[in-house]
């Protein structure tokens, strides 16, 4: 049974870099062809994909924060790590890791299906 659990500061202050690490367990991030993710959700506000590190090692970050962000893993920990830089308060949310994978497309272009995720952890930008 896979297993993520994020963990980090649930505190950081404006300006500063969010470091976030997500523990995998079950399940090894470098042999399946997954694609190991942040997503986050603002309160009040919906799910937002930030990006992913593939079991490859290759990178995929959404548009409107890939200037900021930064996804990287420790294979020997079995662990992927987000780090979002020059935080405001309106990086405030719920940030989940997740495993994505893709089921039977035969397409150029194929959606992530979310299969496990980690609970969620709060991080508040606040000085």
């Amino acid at each position: 049974q896979v297993q993520l659990q994020e963990s980090g500061p649930g505190l950081v202050k404006p300006s500063q870099t969010l470091s976030l690490t997500c523990t995998v367990s079950g399940g090894s991030i470098t042999t399946g062809h997954y694609y190991w993710s942040w997503i986050r959700q603002p309160p009040g506000k919906g799910l937002e994909w930030i990006g992913y590190i593939a079991y490859s090692g290759s990178t995929y970050y959404s548009p409107s924060l890939k200037r900021r962000t930064s996804i990287s893993r420790d294979t020997s920990k079995n662990q992927f790590t987000l780090q979002l830089s020059s935080v405001s308060p309106e990086d405030t949310a719920i940030y989940y890791c997740a495993r994505g994978e893709v089921d039977g497309c035969s397409g150029y272009v194929c959606p992530l299906e979310y299969d496990y995720w980690g609970r969620g952890t709060l991080v508040t930008v606040s000085s």
